[in-house]
């Protein structure tokens, strides 16, 4: 099952340290249709345990977590 999701806005959030690709990406799923899906790019370690905790108490679903080095790539998807 490797269906290709289909991106609407790519936030690059590369280089910036905890707290703001969260705080950033909060702000930017909202630029986006309830239903549209968000890539984001970040080199935050802590990312990695950030974004499935944020999409769960923000109400939106992290479809995918795709790590290719130092950047790890979250598509979500907005539900709220």
């Amino acid at each position: 099952m490797n269906e290709e999701i289909k991106v609407d806005k790519t936030l690059d959030l590369k280089g910036l340290p905890c707290p703001m690709p969260i705080l950033k990406t909060s702000r930017g799923i909202k630029e986006v249709e309830i239903g549209q899906v968000i890539e984001v790019l970040s080199t935050d370690p802590g990312s990695l345990a950030d974004f499935p905790s944020w999409t769960r108490s923000s109400g939106n679903e992290l479809l995918k977590t795709d790590q290719s080095g130092e950047v790890t790539k979250f598509y979500i998807k907005r539900l709220v």
